[in-house]
């Protein structure tokens, strides 16, 4: 079987599913209840190893994005970007669909992909 190549945009989002996931378990544990050591390792090693899989530059923006929003990442729908709700333009929707290079909103900043 062959696996299929990952491309940066599926990195990035599941880069941002184990932030998400890490996030809430620090608050879990601010609320003071007790979360497994070993899950929270575990979803540490796996976002270093994701890491690895990502051009410097993407990590870099996806960071300072993540700092700013609490999602940097967002699905567009129907020619609309999910984070700022402002309609996505025609050349950019057409590029975006391949999923072959990162595109940005050019309204919020956020990175962008697609449903498939």
């Amino acid at each position: 079987m062959v696996e299929k190549i990952k491309t940066q945009i599926e990195f990035l989002v599941a880069l941002q599913d184990l932030d998400i996931m890490l996030k809430e378990i620090a608050e879990v544990k601010e609320l003071g209840f007790e979360v497994n050591a070993e899950g929270a390792a575990t979803l540490t090693r796996a976002r270093a190893e994701l890491v690895q899989n990502i051009k410097k530059q993407l990590l870099t923006n996806y960071e300072r994005l993540r700092g700013r929003y609490k999602r940097a990442i967002v699905p567009v729908k129907e020619d609309t970007c999910l984070g700022c709700f402002m309609r996505v333009p025609t050349s950019i929707t057409a590029q975006g669909r391949t999923d072959m290079e990162v595109l940005s909103c050019e309204n919020c900043g956020r990175i962008l992909y697609w449903l498939s």
